[in-house]
């Protein structure tokens, strides 16, 4: 893969992404692309909704960078990175070629990911756990609607910051923290996903869906949610010794752009923070 000459590439074993969105109009392409090229890993997992068939169907939108994300994707493979994409909800489509392998891509419905010190993951989109989409499929199309009009405004919103100097902020995941019902949704997802981990003998999940990156320990499993590249612009790492960790990319561009010469040092303070 073709680095960014100004960067050392962050080296890591595997890197776990979901709900990025492509063609959505509120998906952090530049984002991804910029963290895709500075990182080599041996595995690649895209755990649900990378591409976001549902706001495709609304309103077709698919411009340069997001096709330049699936090339990326293809690229990786190619190279020698394990690349395994496990659809979700919003590209249920893609279930219907599970167990097929395009371009060095494969496709699984779930995935079974051994760390380097040899614990076994789950490693899932989630969605089967959310009882509004299982069970009452039109809140959650209602729901989308709601989280499309409120990316509308944190894109405005964020516009206008850029202007003024100021850092990227989440209005989205503001409302969610402050939002007494929605906690309480995520931690009901957060149990169901972990105890179901559990039961199938895993020693922990990983997960995408609710757009909350966490680590945790619950109901005696490693509970480990990616976060999402619309909101947030966060991914789960693995490094050579199994250790895991969330990295915040947009704050890990605005550490990198100090110098080259606090580079390792940038690295080192994102990646700890939320593990």
């Amino acid at each position: 893969m073709t680095q960014n000459p100004s960067k050392r590439p962050l080296r890591v074993r595997s890197v776990f992404l979901s709900d990025v969105h492509l063609g959505f109009r509120g998906a952090s392409a530049a984002y991804l692309l910029d963290f895709l090229k500075s990182t080599d890993t041996e595995y690649l997992y895209l755990v649900g909704d990378i591409v976001d068939v549902w706001s495709l169907k609304k309103s077709f939108y698919w411009p340069q960078e997001h096709n330049n994300v699936l090339r990326l994707f293809l690229s990786m493979a190619k190279r020698g990175t394990r690349v395994i994409y496990i659809p979700g909800n919003h590209d249920e489509m893609f279930r219907d070629y599970v167990g097929h392998v395009f371009g060095n891509l494969e496709i699984q419905m779930d995935a079974t990911h051994v760390t380097a010190d040899g614990k076994n993951l789950l490693v899932t989109h989630g969605d089967q756990f959310d009882g509004i989409i299982k069970c009452a499929s039109w809140l959650g199309f209602l729901g989308n609607h709601v989280y499309d009009a409120i990316l509308w405004l944190n894109r405005h919103f964020n516009s206008w910051r850029r202007k003024l100097g100021l850092p990227y902020w989440s209005l989205a995941t503001y409302l969610k923290k402050k939002a007494g019902t929605a906690l309480t949704y995520i931690d009901r997802f957060e149990n169901a996903v972990a105890h179901e981990a559990r039961r199938r003998g895993f020693d922990g999940v990983v997960c995408g869906h609710i757009h909350r990156a966490l680590i945790s320990e619950s109901h005696g499993v490693k509970y480990m949610n990616c976060g999402d590249w619309v909101e947030s612009c966060t991914t789960l790492v693995e490094d050579h010794g199994g250790r895991f960790s969330l990295l915040h990319w947009s704050e890990q561009q605005q550490l990198l752009g100090k110098s080259h010469a606090d580079e390792s040092v940038a690295v080192t303070r994102v990646l700890t923070r939320a593990a």
